[in-house]
């Protein structure tokens, strides 16, 4: 799967250019859009990584035009109807105004803060013992793809497939995003920061001398 935002090292789409820390909003809409996210997410209906998922499936087109919060809701609205929260009509104004069954289940603004605060904590026990340990050279899996869904999630970017690295940390076990994405489990295993030379990631590295870290599932790796 061709995912329509793994775009380090692409050529062509200009340089990135930070955006000034304030305002956080540059848009009214912008803030709603997060709200509503955040609301729906505590309906309990779908996870972290579904949403994620839910993002990237969005049509290459339409990725490429939609700014980010176009891309929130858009995955968002095909989440809504995909689990069965919302119908197409109810989206476009129709329905009815019966009580959802979920109604019992929103987020009320007394408890966001909490919430937010709280965040989503992902560690969890695993029997999946460390395979590596710091200073272990490792290679990534190629192509980078879900190994248990055909077109599913996956967090190995697809720049660093088949590239070379060391192992500078273990985090211990975290739930496993191409399981959790999909209805599988979280399926927990060890997580690394693994580092990579920028001139082991892309042919022409403007600062080939840089070094590069990504946060890496035991799955994803093999030994070099």
């Amino acid at each position: 799967m061709t995912r329509p935002h793994d775009m380090g090292g692409r050529f062509g789409d200009g340089a990135v250019i930070p955006e000034p820390e304030t305002p956080v909003f540059h848009e009214d809409w912008h803030a709603r859009a997060l709200a509503v996210t955040l609301a729906a997410g505590a309906l309990g209906q779908w996870n972290l990584d579904t949403s994620r998922h839910a993002r990237e499936r969005l049509s290459p087109r339409d990725y490429a035009r939609f700014s980010y919060y176009e891309k929130w809701m858009a995955g968002l609205a095909d989440l809504l109807v995909e689990k069965g929260v919302l119908s197409r009509e109810d989206l476009a104004g129709g329905g009815d105004d019966a009580p959802h069954p979920l109604a019992a289940r929103a987020l009320k603004a007394h408890a966001v803060a909490g919430v937010l605060a709280k965040g989503g904590p992902s560690d969890r026990p695993s029997a999946i013992p460390p395979r590596f340990v710091p200073g272990c050279a490792v290679r990534t899996l190629r192509p980078a793809a879900n190994r248990l869904v055909d077109g599913g999630h996956t967090r190995l970017p697809a720049y660093a497939a088949g590239a070379r690295g060391v192992i500078l940390s273990c985090h211990g076990a975290h739930v496993l995003p191409d399981a959790n994405a999909h209805g599988l489990g979280e399926a927990p295993e060890p997580l690394y920061t693994v580092v990579f030379p920028a001139s082991e990631l892309w042919a022409a590295p403007e600062h080939p001398g840089d070094e590069v870290t990504l946060d890496l599932w035991q799955s994803y790796l093999e030994p070099a």
